[in-house]
């Protein structure tokens, strides 16, 4: 059995954003379903949101200045393990 893409998202606990890692992690779980094979959340500090796949950066609140709309990081992961699925009305053409 092939194992599963294990995706992170490590928020800062000083900001009390663990609401919105949960929400994005409900969000990515939703649509990619079993194409994920786990979501962790990862209490930090410092400011920290940064959503890592396999332990590879998608995305740096730090780096990038911002959060991540939820739309673009759908469209991070799905390229990286669904190049394939339509994200239907969140796609931008």
């Amino acid at each position: 059995m092939t194992r599963q893409p294990r995706l992170e998202i490590e928020y800062c606990t000083q900001c009390r954003w663990l609401l919105r890692a949960a929400w994005t992690a409900q969000e990515l779980l939703t649509t990619f379903g079993v194409r994920l094979g786990e979501v962790a959340l990862v209490p930090g500090t410092g400011g920290v949101f940064d959503v890592r796949l396999d332990g590879e950066p998608l995305w740096s609140r730090k780096e990038r200045g911002a959060h991540p709309e939820i739309t673009e990081l759908k469209r991070l992961v799905r390229d990286r393990i669904a190049p394939d699925m339509s994200l239907g009305h969140s796609e931008k053409r």
